[in-house]
């Protein structure tokens, strides 16, 4: 009898919601004033530029996934191409960044409700919503992406109704100067250096287009949804990211209008549209968190069940997946466990987990795409080849690095340790590399024998 696998229920625009609902587009509003103070006013400019050094990895998915149509995304292709033990450090160090994830947006849910129900105890918050996503994602995938759509659209339609009061607000002030109108994107006296600083802190922002990669065994014909599903989610998120940021740049052109510029985004909508635009605009921040706790725990629950299918962590429990529902179920619920300790954490600590398992993946994808394509299958004596297949996975590594440049000490040093302790997990599943789970002895006779074409979940 065969074991039950993923079901194929999610259409291309689910793929594409569930990567906007990771990234959470209303992020815009709560790095405004970091970013236009690293800026000197050109936030829009300074998203454009993360865009464009996003798009680079982004089209390193898109080469991989075709390759590797599997839902172990950067784990996966590091696998299958480099090197099977290092596609092991490479998930396991991509673990840190998805599953701490979910729980920093349990914290936010947390942090928006006690600020409302001061007397709830902030517990209870972080006890209920996880109940509420790990039960949606444990019924079904589809759930999961028809409930974050949903909120999704809410984040649309507020930044839509924002960039309306901002025309009207603009309207109904004295004329703005037309040079105030241009300042966002060019000012004769602008610096590079401000811009690259706050094209680095924003790109954090479009963490998040990666994570459709998982989703490549629950949709159909995904060597063509998937690599447009990436392009699409970076593209349209960007797109909102310069657009809204735009007109928030022209209503406050410095930081000195803010009474608190590390967190804008009361601020902005009270100025916008009043008391109770701003109780709904604080709304869709809430249903963000909400969204991308939805689409992140997804996401890490299918790369552990990949690495569970693969044995290099325990096959029967995060290999399983329920026979009826067709979802890891307990990787699903060990992914809420993890996420409960936000009953225990500070925002601030929670989030200097991830990011670094981020850079991890993004590096090797793109890495991966030189290797497999211009090294073993040679496709790099066409001008359209080698740019493709060598010097877009270079540009889009070179990016990376000057993310890692500037990722924060105390992300760095948990990242390392984090490794160091996969590292030690890995030596003792191979007992000192002498002995070889199924699946990278499967993948090193395909390194040997140059037989690796077919799709990793063939």
């Amino acid at each position: 009898m065969n074991k039950p696998t993923l079901k194929r229920s999610l259409k291309p625009w689910h793929v594409v919601m569930l990567g906007l609902g990771y990234m959470t587009p209303m992020v815009v509003f709560d790095t405004f004033g970091i970013a236009s103070g690293e800026t000197d006013g050109h936030v829009p400019l300074a998203y454009v530029i993360a865009l464009a050094a996003m798009l680079f990895t982004a089209f390193s998915y898109g080469k991989m996934v075709r390759a590797y149509p599997s839902a172990g995304s950067a784990y996966t292709y590091t696998q299958k191409t480099i090197n099977p033990h290092l596609g092991f450090l490479v998930g396991w160090a991509s673990l840190l960044d998805y599953i701490f994830l979910p729980m920093v947006n349990i914290l936010l849910i947390q942090i928006y409700l006690t600020a409302i129900f001061p007397t709830v105890p902030p517990w209870i918050w972080v006890v209920l919503f996880v109940l509420f996503v790990t039960w949606i994602n444990v019924k079904s995938v589809k759930s999961a992406a028809d409930l974050n759509t949903i909120f999704v659209i809410y984040q649309f339609i507020v930044m839509a109704a924002f960039v309306a009061l901002a025309v009207w607000v603009l309207n109904d002030t004295p004329p703005v100067e037309g040079s105030a109108w241009v300042h966002p994107f060019y000012a004769s006296d602008m610096s590079i250096s401000p811009l690259i600083a706050g094209a680095t802190v924003l790109c954090f922002s479009f963490l998040g287009f990666d994570a459709v990669t998982t989703y490549s065994e629950e949709t159909d014909n995904p060597m063509r949804t998937i690599p447009l599903a990436i392009f699409l989610t970076a593209l349209v998120g960007g797109g909102l990211f310069v657009f809204t940021s735009y007109f928030t740049q022209v209503i406050f052109p410095d930081v000195s209008s803010f009474k608190n510029p590390d967190a804008t985004a009361p601020e902005i909508a009270l100025f916008a549209g009043g008391k109770l635009f701003q109780l709904i605009f604080l709304g869709a921040s809430f249903v963000g968190a909400l969204a991308s706790g939805l689409a992140s725990h997804a996401s890490v629950s299918r790369l552990l069940y990949v690495m569970g299918r693969d044995s290099v962590l325990p096959n029967k429990f995060f290999g399983y997946v329920h026979p009826r529902w067709r979802t890891p179920v307990f990787n699903v619920i060990i992914t809420g466990i993890v996420s409960l300790a936000a009953i225990f954490f500070t925002l601030e600590a929670a989030a200097s987990f991830i990011n670094f398992g981020a850079l991890i993946a993004f590096t090797f994808v793109n890495l991966s795409v030189i290797v497999h394509y211009a090294v073993r299958k040679k496709e790099y004596r066409t001008p359209k080849d080698f740019i493709s297949h060598v010097v877009v996975p270079l540009i889009g590594a070179a990016f990376v690095a000057v993310l890692w440049y500037h990722l924060e000490a105390n992300s760095f040093m948990l990242g390392l340790v984090w490794v160091a302790i996969g590292f030690c997990y890995l030596v003792y599943l191979t007992r000192m590399f002498k002995v070889k789970p199924a699946e990278i002895r499967e993948t090193e006779d395909l390194l040997e024998d140059g037989t690796d074409q077919k799709p990793a979940n063939a």
